[in-house]
């Protein structure tokens, strides 16, 4: 009976210890549009997973909030500036990579000044929340795809 109640998951090894890995913090954007359409960002040519697109973001350093750290990327990924209030905390994504857990809260952002324009030689595109899953992503991603097609 207890089997029924919990499903595949309690089937899963998961309670099984696993080797620390360092965890990276990231913070990440779903920039949304006045049409309702999402940004993203396809990591160029000799990066790690490139080819891929991801939503703009990068590293928290250790003097800094996932927010400052999401302000400052956005001004050295695309050139637009936002404020923390208009980051609003939509969901996060937690993934194993082979050398490191990846940590990552992705903020809603509505509002921001400027243009934004590729500074590291990544491509942009503005995708529609359901069309969103037709691109190629690192696998941290993926499950936020599904919850941005929903809440948006």
């Amino acid at each position: 009976m207890v089997e029924s109640v919990l499903g595949g998951c309690w089937k899963s090894d998961a309670r099984a210890a696993a080797p620390a890995k360092p965890l990276l913090l990231v913070a990440a954007a779903a920039l949304v549009d006045a049409d309702g359409r999402v940004l993203i960002a396809r990591r160029p040519q000799g990066k790690p997973m490139a080819g891929l697109w991801e939503f703009p973001g990068g590293k928290v350093h250790a003097d800094e909030t996932p927010e400052q750290a999401l302000i400052r990327e956005l001004r050295e990924e695309l050139a637009i500036d936002t404020r923390t209030s208009c980051l609003a905390p939509l969901v996060f994504a937690s993934h194993s990579y082979e050398t490191f857990h990846l940590l990552m809260p992705l903020f809603a952002c509505r509002v921001w000044q400027g243009n934004p324009t590729p500074l590291e030689g990544q491509e942009l595109a503005w995708v529609k929340p359901a069309r969103l899953r037709d691109y190629p992503m690192p696998p941290a991603d993926i499950p936020l795809v599904a919850l941005l097609r929903d809440f948006l």
